[in-house]
């Protein structure tokens, strides 16, 4: 559970990163306003907020997200998200039940659009010094 809590606290860090030094990114946050979550059917999660052009995140979970991607637990959310081959991970959690979209698809493809644009770190001190 606590990779997975990690995972998602280190996402926003890495989109932060993304929206400060590539202005394709910054243009794609630019105008957008909305909330999202990411959470485990049992109740942990994160929610994220796009708004001024940056993103933020707290622990937790919101009312009126534009739409959760919720994993069956913490364990599969976390191979999900961190693998390699990111959409075909996806996919399959989709068609085994590991992973369930609910809301509005247009702004998760505007979500899939907007993680095109991370690199990951090669370990995980790595995010934390290269994002203050």
């Amino acid at each position: 559970m606590l990779k997975f809590k990690f995972l998602l606290w280190a996402l926003t860090k890495l989109l932060q990163r993304a929206i400060k030094k590539n202005p394709g990114c910054a243009k794609l946050v630019e105008g957008k306003s909305l909330v999202f979550q990411i959470r485990t059917e049992d109740g942990v999660g994160r929610y994220f907020t796009v708004a001024n052009g940056k993103i933020k995140s707290a622990a937790g979970l919101t009312q009126k997200p534009a739409f959760t991607l919720s994993f069956r637990n913490a364990e599969r959310g976390f191979a999900i998200l961190s693998a390699k081959d990111s959409k075909d991970e996806f996919l399959t959690g989709l068609r085994k039940g590991d992973l369930n979209i609910s809301g509005d698809f247009v702004e998760v493809m505007w979500f899939q659009g907007l993680t095109e644009y991370l690199q990951p770190a090669k370990d995980p001190a790595q995010v934390f010094f290269t994002t203050r």
